[in-house]
């Protein structure tokens, strides 16, 4: 892995042959009537893998709201064995992180996963790599957590959301406006707003999360964003998006919206400075991409 610094932000790049920008595709949003209908869709999405791939399979799990309803499938059928033969297969990684953050406060994204997905689930999956925020050494837990996805072959689904932006504009993962992400970058480590802290926070108790002042205390004290950048979604072999809480988050009606809308450049620097713009419009990049939503996403 080798550093790579834009102005405050740090983004980490794999050594090696360079990408190039794809074609952009476009967005055809399949609208589905409740949340659990979403998270039947996702769950169907990691069966159709399981059908189609031989060995192991590598996630990454979206945090927030977008998959509740599926880690709450996953987390039931978990208590039983009608899956235990797939659960047996999965790596599964966390795709952000606030940091420095202890790894048990219940503002993170493993406690989040830890609840609603269950022990069980923990226990029957192949394994479990976080990114870890417990630590002094950020970027080199980041070379480690990065390290173990590679050697496993990279991700067979990314689980992913959308979330609003100033003037907009949007985030994926949680690549941020402006923070000079390249189509190279497979993640980065990102100076923390107030915007991003208090979305956070209000997604976490929307969702239901029991938040203890000294957990968010600790949460609004966080100085970084960890997150998988371009080069990692891209990479994916299939980007499965969820986007259900715009009625609890009601920018996210119009940033979606200029995300599918949105006319694209063929000229690079010019789709590259648009990508910077608004980094919601990576997904419109990835060749093999479903966007699943509830009716008030689009009106």
């Amino acid at each position: 892995m080798k550093t790579i610094s834009t102005d405050k932000n740090t983004w980490i790049r794999h050594k090696g042959a360079l990408l190039q920008l794809p074609q952009a595709q476009d967005v055809a949003p399949v609208v589905l009537p409740n949340e659990k209908a979403v998270g039947l869709a996702m769950f169907k999405e990691l069966t159709d893998v399981a059908e189609t791939k031989t060995g192991d399979i590598n996630i990454a799990l979206l945090g927030g709201r977008g998959a509740q309803a599926l880690h709450q499938h996953l987390g039931e059928l978990s208590k039983g064995n009608s899956i235990d033969t797939l659960l047996a297969r999965l790596n599964v990684f966390t795709q952000d992180a606030l940091a420095p953050m202890r790894m048990n406060n219940g503002l993170s994204f493993v406690r989040d996963f830890e609840r609603l997905l269950g022990k069980e689930f923990f226990k029957k999956i192949k394994s479990f790599t976080p990114m870890v925020t417990e630590t002094n050494d950020i970027l080199g837990e980041m070379d480690k957590y990065l390290d173990t996805m590679n050697q496993l072959g990279g991700l067979d689904i990314f689980f992913i959301g959308h979330g609003p932006e100033a003037h907009g504009a949007s985030h994926l993962a949680y690549i941020k406006p402006e923070s000079g992400a390249n189509i190279n970058d497979i993640a980065g480590v990102i100076p923390i707003s107030q915007s991003i802290l208090e979305h956070h926070i209000s997604k976490f108790k929307a969702g239901g999360t029991a938040v203890s002042e000294s957990d968010e205390t600790e949460c609004r004290e966080a100085k970084f964003i960890l997150t998988l950048g371009p080069a990692a979604i891209l990479s994916a072999k299939k980007i499965v998006q969820s986007v259900v809480d715009a009625d609890t988050a009601p920018a996210k009606k119009l940033t979606y919206k200029n995300v599918i809308e949105a006319k694209l450049p063929s000229e690079p620097n010019e789709l590259e400075n648009q990508l910077n713009q608004n980094p919601g419009l990576w997904f419109r990049l990835h060749h093999n991409a479903v966007s699943y939503v509830l009716p008030n996403v689009l009106g």
